[in-house]
Order: C-alpha cells, then structure tokens, then sequence
C-alpha cells in the first residue's frame, strides 16, 4: 500500500509518500481501506519531536474514514463493506496517512450518510476532544456559562456546537474576521481577542475549554465562578496554573483525546440530528500531506484539513 512516512525528524519536507505491507489484522481488529484521513495540530508537532512515538520512521495521522475491507477474530460490530470513520489509538496508534489502517473494531463507528467520507475523517480527534472535555470531563448541563477558546479552530468549532446540543450559553473567541463564522455555528456572544481581553470582559463561567495554551489558562481562571472548572488540552506553564486554580477555588483538569467507542457513537448521532457539522478548510490529495502540514502550521486554519485517499 502507500503511505506517508518519514525517516527523520524536522519540516514538512520529510514527509515522503513510501510504500508499505498492508497491517496485520489482530483478534478484534478490522482492515479499514482509507478513503480520507483528518490533519491535526497534533500531527506535525509529533513529525518534529516525535513525543509519544519516538524515533521515525513511522506512519502519522489518527482520523480515519473508509470502508471495511476485512475484520479480525471475534468482531461483531462491523462487517466487511461497512462505511466506518473513527480515531486511531492515541497517541501511540499512528497511522492514517495511508491506504490502509487496521486498529481495534470498537475505535470505529458507522458513518453517518449525511456526509462524505472527507467531513467524516474531519472529525474523530476533535470531536472525541471536545466531547471529553465538555461532557465525560465538564459535565455541561443546560443554562450554564461555557466559554471556548479558539472558537473558529478544530476543536474550537466543534466543542461550540457540542455545548449548544447540551444546552449552554457559549462565549467563543476568536479572531474578527472569523466571528460571523463562529456565531452560524450557535455561540451567543464572541469576543475579539486581539482587541479585548477576555478576563475583563466575560465573568461566572461555568466551564472553559482551553486549547490555546500559553497565559491563556491563568487568564481564564480569572473569569470562572467558585467552583468552576478549566478543561485545558494544551500543556502549558502546569505548576503555576494548578496553583492559581487553588487560589482561586476553581478546578483544573489537563486532558489528553482516548479512542471511545461511546463517545464516537454521540457524536455520529449529532452528525445525524443535524447538530454537528465539522467545517472542511481544504482537502488534499494524500501526496501532498507536506502541503497541508505547512498550511495547518501556520495556525489560522477555520476548521480542519483532510487528505483524500
């Protein structure tokens, strides 16, 4: 099969498309032919550190959407044929910059058929991101305040929606030109932070979702009510901001996205009720995985990118 690679680590320029044995199916397992895998922040920051999965070469990206082509012993929930999407394992589960992915069968569910196979493979990593941190981790119930960081980016978008499904009233910030955008997704007040400093400006929230990092988390900390809690996914200055959460009387929780069975079984439901829609910013051929590394780089992206098998 093809698939991108890299021998080393660095730019966009070491992806390479290389070719490759299918995977082996294991017990449980199912052989999904890839038809569109998602990009994700996540994905470059491990080709130029490597993180979790040490030295290259290894098989980047973890959003998958395609058909089953086989499954392993003991699999009852899908047969070959099926239109799935999931996540593959993270963070150690790489590989679906690729033909072909073979990963435990409850990592997937079927697609829902309201979207093609590109918006499905959009979707797992921050999908499964915001719904940890707004429902498994935040407990959002209907009428609280919930304020989302980068409220036009991957996660940012998605967990907008997400908390409007549960019923919250959400504050997103995001850049101006990005606000219209932001407001057609549901969110009920959004906030220019290159002009406004949202510490001053929003007050009693009952959950934030942080995925900016930097002094984002300790600002944030000033605008939440006794009690409140910060769900931050990007790792930044921890010690200092666990302790200014104590001073605060709020609570604080670093999360990192888990393959879930039920929570991709949600968020395929939302999809299906037309709650859920996960902006596509560009599609590219699997080829030209370098060229949608530098363009998710660059930050400014509305919504995901996705490479097309």
């Amino acid at each position: 099969m093809r698939a991108i690679s890299q021998e080393v680590l660095g730019g966009p320029e070491v992806l390479t498309v290389v070719e490759l044995d299918r995977p082996a199916l294991g017990p449980t397992d199912i052989l999904v032919r890839v038809h569109a895998a998602g990009v994700n922040p996540t994905d470059w920051l491990h080709r130029t550190s490597g993180l979790y999965l040490g030295a290259p070469p290894f098989v980047l990206g973890w959003d998958v959407s395609g058909v089953v082509e086989a499954v392993g012993v003991g699999v009852t929930l899908h047969k070959p044929g099926d239109e799935v999407f999931g996540m593959l394992d993270y963070p150690r589960g790489t590989g679906a910059y690729a033909e072909y992915v073979a990963a435990p069968s409850r990592n997937f569910v079927r697609k829902p058929a309201n979207i093609d196979h590109a918006q499905a493979a959009a979707l797992p990593v921050v999908a499964l991101t915001a719904w940890q941190a707004l429902v498994d981790t935040a407990d959002v119930r209907p009428g609280q305040r919930v304020l989302i960081h980068a409220a036009a980016g991957g996660v940012g978008h998605v967990a907008v929606q997400i908390a409007k499904a549960r019923g919250a009233y959400v504050i997103g910030t995001a850049s101006a030109p990005k606000h219209d955008f932001v407001r057609g997704l549901g969110a009920d007040e959004v906030i220019d932070y290159a002009r406004t400093d949202f510490a001053d400006a929003v007050h009693d929230i009952d959950v934030v979702l942080d995925a900016v990092g930097g002094d984002y988390a300790q600002r944030s900390l000033r605008t939440l009510r006794p009690g409140g809690i910060l769900v931050a996914i990007v790792f930044s200055n921890r010690e200092q901001t666990t302790a200014a959460a104590e001073e605060h009387g709020v609570r604080l929780e670093y999360q990192t996205v888990e393959a879930d069975h039920a929570g991709m079984t949600a968020i395929a439901a939302l999809v299906d009720a037309g709650l859920l829609h996960v902006e596509v910013a560009a599609t590219l051929p699997l080829e030209q995985a370098a060229d949608a590394h530098r363009h998710s780089e660059t930050r400014r992206t509305t919504g995901k990118l996705v490479l097309t098998v």
